[in-house]
């Protein structure tokens, strides 16, 4: 662990107790040795942090210190404004939602000269209309693949034609003009990549899949990047 990550928790350690701990007590929560904690403590003390310690009773943070929000720099700035843009633009209502509010704690904490670049940033994220319109569709299969359920999907495969299929939902890949959701299609009984767009209705069952060494996406990665060098969209239904 880096320096100034352990000094990091240390302050933590602090601001979560009302009682005085001992540097024993600290070097055994971070498994370093007591010699230092000593060191730490006084690097904390020198940059400002107020760490009152006594001899044989220990260390405690004054009552009222906060850490200072974290700054960003402009690159920092320019990289999270974009992603949350891309978020709201492109995923579904409840994580456009959330980008929203994390674009507003962001923008809380920049001081004025990134929050003037911030404005004029280049970057402009279009919302595309089709995305818009599946932003249930998208909603759906999120929560799907992060609870590890069952899908019934009413589906049109490329040759126009209507098929029923019981999925597990693995993961989801963005192409730039569309979403796919990769999937272990209990029909066909291997991967399958099926796109958002092509869904005619989507159905969220009661049923888990079971966690699978070899029906994971993880596993369907490696298997792609054995075949193509990287994941791909050619098995697209």
């Amino acid at each position: 662990m880096r320096k100034s990550e352990r000094l990091f928790q240390l302050v933590n350690l602090l601001r979560g107790r009302r009682t005085a701990i001992t540097a024993e007590q600290l070097s055994d929560v971070m498994e370093v040795s007591v010699r230092t904690i000593y060191r730490d403590i006084q690097a904390l003390s020198l940059s400002g942090v107020p760490v009152d310690g006594e001899a044989g009773i220990g260390y405690i943070l004054r009552s009222g210190y906060e850490l200072p929000p974290l700054m960003f720099n402009f690159d920092e700035m320019q990289a999270l404004l974009l992603g949350a843009r891309m978020v709201e633009a492109w995923t579904d209502p409840d994580l456009a939602a959330g980008a929203q509010r994390a674009v507003q704690k962001i923008r809380a904490v920049l001081p004025e000269p990134l929050l003037i670049q911030a404005d004029r940033q280049a970057y402009r994220v279009p919302t595309l209309t089709p995305q818009q319109q599946l932003g249930d569709t998208h909603r759906t299969i999120r929560r799907a693949c992060e609870q590890q359920q069952i899908l019934k999907l009413h589906y049109i495969d490329a040759e126009d034609n209507k098929t029923e299929r019981r999925i597990w939902p693995l993961g989801m890949f963005f192409w730039g003009d569309r979403w796919t959701l990769v999937a272990w299609c209990e029909v066909r009984q291997d991967y399958r990549n099926f796109r958002f767009d092509r869904a005619i209705t989507v159905e969220i069952t009661d049923e888990h899949y079971p966690i699978d060494t070899e029906r994971n996406l993880e596993h369907y990665i490696d298997m792609m990047k054995k075949l193509y060098g990287e994941p791909s969209d050619s098995a697209v239904n």
